[in-house]
């Protein structure tokens, strides 16, 4: 790991962002509340919360980091569903990682929880898209 043991605490954020895409006949279903599994997006807001705060024992030398905050955004869109997930802390390092963590493994349990009706499923374009704090500053990526 690296030793961030000098570096001062700092409040420090991130936002990122995915899709997973489906087909229309999918969304209705999501949209609908008539998932065969039930409450896909429940679930997945869940499952990207804990994601963030496991990340560091799933990402090799990822620090454990005491989340202040965590928040998964799950939007039914015409062709799929977009996920957004912003974490934050007071510390030594980003929060980079948990964030985009989220957004996986939201991602992840969405296409889980629907394969049985959608094999065309794909989960896209996993990204950082802002970040705060520490020593490199404040950063907009899109």
């Amino acid at each position: 790991m690296v030793d961030v043991g000098a570096k001062r605490d700092t409040e420090r954020r991130a936002v990122a962002r995915g899709k997973l895409t489906l087909s229309a006949a999918t969304v209705t279903l999501v949209r609908d509340g008539r998932a065969p599994k039930g409450d896909v997006l429940a679930a997945a807001r869940i499952a990207g919360i804990m994601g963030a705060k496991r990340t560091s024992e799933i990402i090799p030398l990822a620090h454990p980091l005491p989340l202040s905050h965590v928040a998964v955004e799950l939007v039914v869109e015409e062709d799929g569903i977009a996920i957004e997930a912003t974490a934050a802390t007071t510390g030594k390092t980003g929060v980079e990682m948990e964030a985009l963590t989220a957004v996986t493994v939201a991602g992840l349990t969405l296409y889980d929880m629907l394969k049985a009706v959608e094999h065309g499923a794909r989960l896209t374009d996993v990204r950082l898209v802002e970040k705060s704090g520490g020593r490199s500053g404040d950063l907009k990526l899109e």
